[in-house]
């Protein structure tokens, strides 16, 4: 894979150093690292792609990674959000105006069409378990045949269906809900993503490309996290997945004030944000002063705990000095007696 990376140093140098792979991808884990070989195993090989992920998981940026990893890329990549259109809409992106006289042979699709544009390339079907019907019946009949009519003419449409879908869809299947031939047609390689819960390790490359993409998206300075700021984003569980750890990092690149994006500046984002997310749970009250008091109580408490209460060991995981961690519990109240030191 096209995944180059290096350690952080001390300060939370940038983790991510090339920006090839597909966001979703980004990582070292072991649950990631099957996912990866998925997706090369599914470039190389023909029929459909399912990619099953939980909401917030970045599916568009794995589509576009099977589209340029395939052996044929000659045509475009369409996507379709099959949740945004009624049934006409869709029908009407994706296989056009329709002809006089319908032919009983093939699918027919007008030359300003989706699947027209899509010939020798790609169409991600996003939310797939949203089409209507009508429209599963047609793209079943699409892919079975691999052929379609072109204002009349018979054409060959080496199309690479690639589609998305929750946990569950085969449930819809066995209901009926979803037509069990489209689906074994696009389930021909399947892919779970895992959530970021399940991948928790993968959090500081993952926000160090979400904070990459950031800066060159806008003419800005290149910015990096400090590692006590990563240790933060990777103790949450993000049940927004990717999405939702884009919207907390893209925050607080824009409130802060420097180019090493610190706690600080990663606090007041989440506090914005799903309080759930925290490692401890606490009742939103009072100022963001004492907001985040409370946040850092609860982090320093999860931290030691995790730790065992070793006190260097947590001291490394924040970013500060050990006897600075003692005057910081001191400070804000954390009781110390279960420490092993």
């Amino acid at each position: 894979m096209a995944d180059t990376m290096t350690l952080a140093d001390s300060r939370g140098a940038r983790l991510v150093k090339t920006n090839t792979l597909a966001r979703e991808l980004v990582g070292r884990s072991v649950a990631i690292a099957r996912v990866q070989e998925l997706v090369r195993r599914a470039a190389l090989a023909d029929g459909g792609v399912l990619l099953v992920a939980d909401r917030g998981a970045d599916v568009e940026s794995v589509a576009h990674e099977l589209h340029e990893r395939t052996r044929r890329p000659t045509g475009t990549f369409e996507r379709v959000e099959c949740a945004d259109a009624d049934s006409g809409r869709l029908d009407r992106l994706l296989f056009g105006a329709p002809p006089a006289v319908v032919p009983s042979d093939l699918e027919w699709v007008s030359s300003d069409s989706l699947i027209a544009a899509a010939c020798g390339g790609t169409v991600f079907l996003q939310d797939v378990m949203d089409l209507p019907a009508s429209v599963q019946a047609r793209i079943a009949r699409v892919a079975r045949d691999g052929e379609v009519r072109i204002e009349g003419d018979p054409t060959t449409t080496n199309v690479r269906w690639i589609a998305s879908a929750a946990p569950g869809i085969e449930a819809d299947v066995q209901a009926d809900r979803f037509r069990g031939d489209l689906y074994r047609r696009l389930a021909t390689s399947r892919i779970d993503l895992p959530p970021l819960r399940d991948r928790a390790e993968d959090v500081p490359a993952l926000a160090s490309r979400v904070l990459d993409d950031w800066c060159a998206a806008r003419p800005c300075a290149q910015r990096t996290f400090t590692q006590p700021a990563l240790a933060l984003l990777s103790a949450l569980t993000w049940p927004g997945n990717v999405a939702e750890l884009q919207v907390v990092i893209e925050r607080a690149a824009q409130d802060a004030p420097h180019d090493v994006i610190q706690i600080e500046d990663v606090l007041p984002a989440l506090k914005l944000d799903n309080l759930e997310r925290a490692p401890a749970r606490f009742v939103p009250a009072g100022d963001l002063r004492e907001a985040r008091l409370r946040f850092e109580r609860d982090y320093i408490s999860a931290v030691l705990q995790y730790h065992g209460w070793r006190m260097a060991e947590a001291a490394h995981t924040l970013g500060i000095q050990r006897p600075n961690l003692y005057r910081k519990a001191r400070q804000l109240g954390i009781p110390l007696a279960r420490t092993s030191e």
